[in-house]
């Protein structure tokens, strides 16, 4: 039985957090974690887990609510982004130290896009924390990265699954958490607001709603550039046939529902332990 995997980790915002209950129950499942690379949230927790803090990471996005997510939104006087995006990195550099890739635990990559030349950027050297800033810069909601002699943003906008960008040997399975899947079609926003509707919520809201019949600016923006990135997620995934896909669907959360760290992770533990199963069910089929 095969049991190292190099793992890629996509894009999603908040979803994301499902990676952690995906590579928790990969570990339990005697699975060995050889390589990782990743895009916009998938680049922050792959590169965690290669530098060894992703249980530190862990315990800290679960103490977050609602609150405290807003405390770490800074916002920018700036019409290329709504949000700095260093609040939070800052925050984590008090309790984990930046580390440069290419001294991590096991190799790792992190994507950006580069705008000005249309084409991925693929950190595999270097600060983890400039890195990652780059590539969970979302156009219009964080203010992009100016690198060398051009401007970056997420990576999710050319590559949202980095599925070639993984280091992999021959014998190494390879394992997908695709934060794109089919959608449960909750309305899980209005259950977590069912309460009395606060600032934070209304600006989540407006950004963030995902409602195809909300005429605003960014719930258009949003909708129309998760059409596109679902499209590459999908084509990647069939172009490269993982042995182990795991699918996190991808209406489970908003992009700022960090709050929900506990639930999320679950999620993924879940999805995960599904995806493990029917790879030994297809294994046995195929014997």
């Amino acid at each position: 039985m095969k049991k190292n995997i190099a793992l890629v980790l996509s894009s999603g915002g908040s979803k994301g957090l499902a990676h952690i209950g995906a590579i928790n129950v990969l570990e339990k499942n005697g699975f060995q974690i050889s390589s990782v690379s990743g895009s916009s949230i998938g680049s922050v927790i792959g590169g965690l887990y290669a530098m060894g803090e992703l249980p530190a990471y862990t315990e800290w996005v679960k103490t977050l609510n609602k609150k405290k997510v807003w405390g770490l939104m800074d916002f920018a006087l700036s019409t290329q982004g709504l949000l700095k995006g260093k609040t939070a990195f800052n925050k984590m550099k008090t309790f984990i130290p930046d580390q440069n890739i290419e001294d991590m635990n096991i190799p790792f990559s992190a994507i950006a896009t580069d705008l000005i030349n249309e084409k991925e950027v693929v950190f595999d050297k270097g600060s983890f924390y400039e890195a990652v800033r780059a590539s969970v810069a979302i156009p219009t909601v964080f203010t992009p990265v100016k690198y060398k002699d051009t401007i970056l943003v997420d990576g999710g906008v050319l590559n949202p699954v980095p599925i070639d960008n993984v280091k992999r040997s021959e014998d190494d399975l390879l394992v997908v958490v695709n934060l794109y899947g089919d959608k449960i079609e909750k309305d899980i926003q209005e259950k977590e607001n069912s309460k009395s509707v606060t600032l934070i919520n209304k600006f989540i809201k407006l950004i963030y709603s995902g409602d195809k019949r909300n005429s605003s600016y960014f719930s258009l923006l949003s909708e129309t550039t998760a059409t596109m990135v679902h499209r590459l997620a999908k084509l990647s995934i069939e172009k490269y046939q993982p042995d182990i896909v795991v699918n996190i669907p991808t209406d489970s959360a908003n992009t700022f529902d960090f709050f929900r760290a506990g639930e999320l992770i679950q999620l993924g533990e879940d999805a995960t332990t599904l995806a493990i199963n029917n790879y030994y069910i297809n294994q046995k089929q195929n014997d």
